[in-house]
């Protein structure tokens, strides 16, 4: 009975040990890191005839074509407002007056100096005509100077005349330019400063005018900002809206005014809007040691409910050819000046040097060096990830090939997320 009793714990103390050994080793592979590995992966593609495309993106803002401050070119208490924010004007409409009666009144007072110069030269020009006797030479010589001083004196109260005119028209604020009433910088009762009309066009056709004050003017392909922001009354045009960017120097060159670009707002990102590029500064913009230049974008069929301010991101069609050989973008291989692709030859494969044209996010042009229906080969790196406490953790290895092109290339894998390793080939695209 002994020598049985002892066989069987001999035996369970033996199974014991084993699990514990086994769970120790398991232990030791769950929180013992191994090293990423990497392997290659292989498909092959054929080349294909597709529309390859070369897009640059940038970010954007919305503005309007045209901004417009309008301020009194006189001082004044304000007497009448005849609008309200909200409110569509067209060019030169009324749109405030101040009070006239000072400037009515020295309008009335040149006018009568007007009138009586007016009557001092009708009488300096018959005492010339009229003939002296006696003395003619110095009489002539007296009539002929009062007709001169008497003409001065008429000049300027004409001139006395039209300034004094200006200043009643200055008393009336008109809108500088087309557009929506979007500030109103004032009440009825108020004392106006003097100021200057001004108005800012982000559109080379745009042009500001002013009536009833100074008036001045700028066109601008990279701002359209009013160059006045303290106006007694804004204006803004909420129809005619544009989209402000800038290109980066090393894109500048492929960028041209008449390219189609695609542009989505941060408000509506489910509906593009479709643009052309309109323009492109000649100047750069340089922030600290990035340079670039400012384009701007004019909307195809905005939506409606805009407004200027508003982000954008901005992708700007460079460069397109259509029905032409591509192969997708990790089938080439480029080093220097040189773009090799590998191809597939009766079982083998061989590498083979190729001319590339346009260069798509996901598509190559090929402009020589394969012929349609070619296998070209790709290949992509697939790395494990690392163990962790609990099993795989983290991120996944680069996985699988890029994205499809046009023309139904396979679709690509992409950066795995979670467990197991990265992605591996891609879907069908």
């Amino acid at each position: 009975m002994t020598r049985v009793r002892a066989s069987k714990a001999w035996v369970i103390n033996g199974a014991l040990i084993v699990l514990l050994a086994g769970a120790g080793f398991g232990i030791y592979q769950a929180f013992s890191p191994t090293p990423n590995t990497a392997q290659a992966q292989t498909r092959s593609t054929q080349v294909r005839r597709a529309t390859v495309t070369e897009t640059i993106s940038a970010a954007g803002t919305l503005a309007s074509s045209y901004t417009g401050a309008a301020n009194f070119a006189t001082a004044g208490k304000v007497t009448s407002i005849d609008v309200k924010v909200g409110d569509v004007v067209s060019a030169g409409q009324k749109l405030a007056t101040v009070d006239s009666t000072q400037a009515a009144k020295q309008l009335q007072v040149a006018k009568a100096n007007l009138a009586v110069a007016q009557d001092s030269l009708d009488s300096a020009e018959t005492a010339e005509d009229t003939p002296a006797t006696g003395q003619n030479s110095q009489n002539s010589t007296q009539a002929a100077n009062s007709v001169t001083s008497a003409q001065a004196k008429l000049d300027q109260a004409q001139l006395d005349v039209q300034t004094a005119q200006e200043s009643l028209d200055n008393t009336t604020l008109y809108a500088p330019g087309a557009g929506t009433v979007t500030a109103v910088n004032g009440a009825v009762g108020q004392q106006s400063s003097s100021g200057s009309a001004s108005s800012s066009s982000s559109t080379s056709s745009g042009s500001g005018q002013s009536q009833g004050g100074q008036g001045s003017s700028s066109n601008s392909a990279s701002t359209a900002t009013s160059s006045s922001s303290g106006g007694f009354i804004t204006i803004t045009n909420m129809t005619g809206l544009v989209v402000n960017t800038s290109v980066a120097e090393i894109d500048v060159s492929k960028v041209k005014t008449g390219q189609k670009a695609t542009v989505t707002l941060n408000a509506l990102p489910d509906k593009p809007v479709q643009a052309t590029v309109s323009s492109i500064n000649l100047t750069p913009t340089t922030s600290g040691s990035v340079v670039s230049y400012g384009a701007q974008l004019a909307l195809t069929d905005p939506p409606d409910g805009l407004r200027p301010g508003q982000s954008a991101s901005v992708v700007i069609t460079v460069a397109e050819a259509q029905n032409a050989l591509s192969v997708p973008a990790a089938a080439v291989t480029t080093a220097g000046n040189t773009n090799v692709v590998t191809v597939q030859e009766n079982g083998q494969n061989v590498t083979r040097q190729v001319q590339v044209g346009i260069r798509g996010e996901s598509t190559v042009q090929i402009t020589s060096g394969l012929t349609e229906g070619e296998n070209v080969v790709l290949t992509a790196t697939a790395a494990t990830g690392t163990t962790g406490g609990n099993g795989r953790t983290g991120t996944g290895g680069t996985g699988g090939f890029p994205g499809g092109g046009t023309g139904g290339f396979p679709g690509g894998g992409q950066r795995g997320t979670g467990t197991g390793a990265g992605g591996g080939f891609g879907g069908r695209g």
